[in-house]
């Protein structure tokens, strides 16, 4: 009698347990959407970059939010055509028209006019979003200190120079959301990419420090460390441990991912996200706490991967924009 009474039980939760499961991820799905519109919705949202996959996919995800959008870019072209898309794909009633402005983080003498044309576009900014990047991969003697300044100047001095500019509106207003899109190298640098890693290091402990100063003006400021931004999520593979962070492929999460990412972020006020696999993450702990063997391993898998390069790699070469 027991058993068939167990049996009989497991037999109804079974399906109760698999509809409730789905029901569960249907309403979480429901919420997220609701939540990208509302976290938004008449807001002035500016994005460093909106020329990349994440600065598209988020132009067009906070667009159709209701945001007043500032998209920003190095290329005026593309960014007509990126204004153009979003105009024919939303309902003018619900949404704002477009801003606008050219930006160049690589050229220090242009910032201060880009700046002004950021403020004059409302006034004022709600959410700031720091998404633009340049990366490098080469041995460290083989990087020209006029690459390493390229890069200081798009990762470090550039997102600084303009959250400087914009925090004075913010604390007047006592409100404002500063989010950095930033690389999981900040906590994790990995051989040949010295100068990448230096200068997502040198940000982040700058946007450290701006969050304990400007929280007592209700201003959050927010990172999200990722390991690589792809068009497809990579497959889960057997592989040595130095290779899942520094081979050419590393997993990487999707645009979507990212960008839903932001979004939760933007609700939730979290302080930090890192967005990695497993593996990634255990290194971040094994770097803080067995310094040691991490380095080991590093230095293993260098030898492994200098057998990949044919000789020393020119600037142009190995250059990368993006997140």
């Amino acid at each position: 009698m027991g058993m068939e009474w167990l049996w009989s039980t497991t037999v109804l939760l079974v399906p109760a347990v698999v509809v409730l499961t789905a029901g569960f991820f249907y309403l979480y799905g429901l919420v997220l959407g609701l939540l990208s519109k509302t976290s938004v919705r008449n807001k002035v949202v500016l994005l460093s970059d909106a020329l990349t996959g994440l600065g598209k996919e988020c132009a067009s995800l906070f667009h159709r939010g209701g945001a007043r959008l500032v998209l920003c870019g190095r290329d005026w072209d593309q960014l007509e055509e990126l204004s153009e898309e979003l105009s024919r794909n939303s309902d003018p009633a619900l949404t704002f028209p477009v801003k606008l402005v050219l930006l160049d983080f690589g050229d220090m003498d242009s910032l201060s006019e880009a700046v002004d044309e950021v403020l004059e576009c409302y006034g004022c900014l709600d959410v700031l979003i720091l998404n633009s990047s340049i990366k490098v991969k080469a041995p460290a003697h083989t990087v020209s200190l006029e690459m390493d300044k390229l890069l200081m100047d798009n990762n470090y001095f550039g997102p600084v120079t303009l959250t400087k500019a914009v925090l004075p509106t913010m604390i007047s207003r006592r409100t404002g959301h500063i989010m950095l899109i930033n690389s999981i190298q900040a906590k994790l640098p990995v051989p040949f990419r010295a100068t990448y890693a230096a200068s997502k290091h040198a940000v982040q402990a700058f946007f450290d420090c701006l969050r304990a100063e400007v929280e007592e003006y209700g201003i959050s400021v927010s990172s999200i460390n990722h390991t690589f931004i792809s068009s497809t999520a990579a497959p889960e593979e057997q592989r040595p441990l130095w290779s899942w962070l520094y081979s050419r492929k590393p997993l990487g999460v999707t645009v979507d991912e990212a960008a839903t990412e932001i979004v939760k972020t933007l609700n939730n006020r979290k302080r930090e996200v890192l967005m990695a696999p497993s593996l990634p993450k255990m290194a971040v702990y094994m770097r803080s706490f067995f310094p040691n063997v991490f380095f080991a391993v590093m230095a293993a898998g260098v030898k492994d991967a200098a057998r990949d390069n044919k000789g020393a790699v020119s600037d142009s070469e190995c250059l990368n924009f993006g997140v």
